[in-house]
């Protein structure tokens, strides 16, 4: 009998990595068929269509290699991730989700490479298109999408995807330090109504803070674009020929040819307003009627997501006294976070109960060390 190669996996081991990889498959396109009925754009409908299709085949494929080494292939559901994002884009959009999307894209476009099943197939090759499917349908002269809509697809637009992160980081921001806060006022065997009014001021002091620095970054961001647009007005008025050959390069750099890319440059300088909206898009890439979004609008929701994270280690308090409620905040907060970072994982693509967690020991750890200073603190002063 010949013995067995030690370096070559096992059916059962072969069998697991079929199943991960039609799982993953599995979500893609059923994520991707959401995008596309989501999407209000038929162009962009059809290219979120064309990458469905795509991971169905790959999805066909892995079926085959399943039942190929003696296993059952089972009717999969799309997993929670994929569920909830496709939820997401029905609720709010597809552009709410597409820098998500790009993040998971991205961690998962070499897992093919050292599969040799799959890289003898050109799955490898299949994922790494998509990009060049969707620059192939950018250029103008194919009618299809604009800088724009390539930046959405390709997840580059700063949308919806980073202000969910954000929100999502914001509560936890809120929940971890002041449960730390309060960890260590309670470490310090101070009274319960000490402990509260502490808890209140830290949530109030952390959410303007919050609020303050969130107001000022997205201002200053906008005067910025502001100064950038109001340098390409001047320009524009006092050098137009060379702006007119700004904007036909760029044409140029997207595919057209040099005789098309004159002729646009020329039309869309003649319209001042046209020209400089253009050049701010496609120079600087500013969208002028965004700017960033509102200051105000920002500052409120970064005061109540961290107001809202920071509630939650002192509710306990409404209906409890003493240790109990420094306990039940500890266990209300401890719940809370493992579920900010089980939300972490439409981000990072890791697993549920890893970045659950992970969030919980991290959060908990600094509460503990909080604490432990709290109570040397109050050995200390008490003597």
């Amino acid at each position: 009998m010949a013995a067995m190669d030690p370096t070559k996996p096992s059916a059962a081991a072969n069998l697991g990595r079929y199943r991960r990889n039609l799982q993953g498959e599995v979500d893609s396109a059923a994520l991707y068929r959401a995008l596309a009925d989501a999407e209000s754009d038929p162009r962009l409908q059809q290219v979120y269509r064309r990458l469905a299709s795509v991971e169905e085949a790959h999805a066909e494929f892995w079926t085959r290699r399943i039942l190929g080494a003696g296993g059952r292939a089972r009717r999969l559901r799309p997993g929670l991730r994929s569920r909830l994002l496709a939820w997401l884009a029905r609720r709010f959009g597809a552009e709410t989700v597409l820098p998500i999307v790009d993040t998971l894209e991205r961690s998962d476009v070499t897992q093919y490479d050292a599969q040799p099943e799959a890289a003898a197939a050109g799955l490898p090759d299949d994922e790494r298109s998509h990009a060049r499917i969707i620059q192939a349908m950018a250029r103008p002269p194919r009618g299809g999408l604009t800088g724009g809509e390539l930046a959405q697809i390709e997840g580059r637009h700063r949308g919806g995807g980073n202000a969910l992160r954000a929100a999502v980081l914001g509560a936890n921001d809120g929940l971890v330090s002041n449960l730390s806060l309060i960890a260590g006022v309670a470490g310090a065997d101070l009274s319960s109504h000490a402990v509260l009014v502490t808890g209140i001021a830290g949530l109030i002091a952390g959410a303007c803070s919050m609020a303050m620095g969130e107001w000022l970054s997205v201002n200053s961001a906008r005067e910025l674009a502001q100064s950038q647009i109001a340098v390409e007005a001047e320009e524009l008025r006092t050098f137009p020929e060379e702006e007119k050959e700004e904007l036909s390069l760029i044409y140029q750099a997207k595919g057209l040819t040099e005789h098309q890319a004159d002729l646009l440059a020329h039309r869309i300088i003649g319209d001042k307003n046209a020209a400089l909206d253009t050049l701010a898009r496609e120079e600087l890439g500013i969208d002028p009627k965004e700017l960033g979004g509102s200051a105000w609008v920002a500052a409120a929701t970064s005061f109540l997501l961290f107001a809202g994270g920071a509630a939650m280690p002192i509710l306990p308090f409404a209906v409890l006294d003493g240790p109990t409620a420094v306990w039940a905040g500890a266990a209300l907060s401890g719940v809370v976070m493992f579920l900010i970072g089980a939300g972490t994982t439409l981000f990072t693509g890791r697993g549920v109960w890893f970045s659950g967690c992970r969030q919980l020991a991290v959060g908990l750890g600094a509460a503990a060390v909080t604490y432990g200073i709290g109570k040397l603190i109050g050995v200390a002063i008490g003597g």
